[in-house]
């Protein structure tokens, strides 16, 4: 049940619904995508050492030898925890439900909001522990980004997400396909038209086009005639120079 983690930190949330909030970082190593605009070097068994961080929001960090058990992980989240107050522990990658054993040990030994920030592409998986987490970014990933098609996944997934305090992101470019974007509006609508859907300019990265300005209000636009709360919201913590 022992896990590989890149690091644990305490930072703002850069991204979706909680933008502004303290929260403790807990990110997993490997996911089961390949996304083009990817910021994270998230690959299996890359990463010997996992950097946490000394004190909340000290940016200075020290080596501890991967894997790490639940028991380990849980005392540094606790610690964080008496150190400073933190509106939830985002569980992020990577993608966390990878490591659905590891999390389903973890999380009853710790006394917070968890949220599961997911490339949705695992519904048995988030089955599992959906128990046990009080908040869900959930991303739609178009075949554009991953070379794959998720759509069933996708609308599985966010059967069983929408139970909780989910709401789904959209990474978009500067040249996303339309058919594809329309697809993805539909498969959320037809879950639950009052889900919160975020639109996240892409960071241009690995040769991906950035939106345009006009292009991000003509989709929020065109996603507001079938969702009653869609947002245009960036990578915040980038402006910010945060981690």
């Amino acid at each position: 049940m022992n896990a590989n983690l890149i690091e644990i930190f305490s930072s703002v949330q850069g991204e979706g619904r909680y933008v502004g909030c303290r929260q403790l970082f807990v990110r997993f190593e490997g996911c089961n995508l390949n996304c083009k605009y990817c910021d994270t070097e998230n690959q299996a068994g890359t990463h010997p050492l996992c950097r946490v961080e000394t004190f909340p929001g000290s940016r200075k960090f020290s080596d501890v030898i991967n894997p790490l058990e639940p028991t380990e992980v849980a005392a540094y989240i606790n610690r964080f925890l008496m150190e400073l107050p933190h509106q939830a522990i985002s569980l992020t990658g990577g993608e966390p439900l990878l490591h659905s054993p590891f999390l389903q040990e973890l999380l009853p030994m710790v006394n917070a909001r968890v949220m599961l920030e997911t490339n949705g592409t695992l519904p048995d998986r988030l089955a599992r522990i959906i128990d046990m987490v009080d908040i869900i970014s959930m991303d739609i990933k178009l075949p554009q980004a991953t070379g794959e098609e998720h759509w069933e996944e996708h609308r599985r997934f966010l059967e069983i997400a929408r139970k909780k305090d989910a709401y789904v992101k959209l990474v978009v470019s500067g040249d996303i396909h339309m058919g594809d974007f329309q697809r993805a509006l539909e498969l959320v609508a037809e879950a639950d038209p009052g889900i919160l859907l975020i639109l996240q300019p892409v960071t241009p990265l690995n040769g991906v086009k950035g939106a345009l300005p006009e292009q991000m209000l003509e989709l929020q636009q065109q996603a507001l005639e079938v969702l009653g709360d869609v947002r245009i919201i960036p990578q915040t913590h980038r402006m910010m120079d945060q981690l």
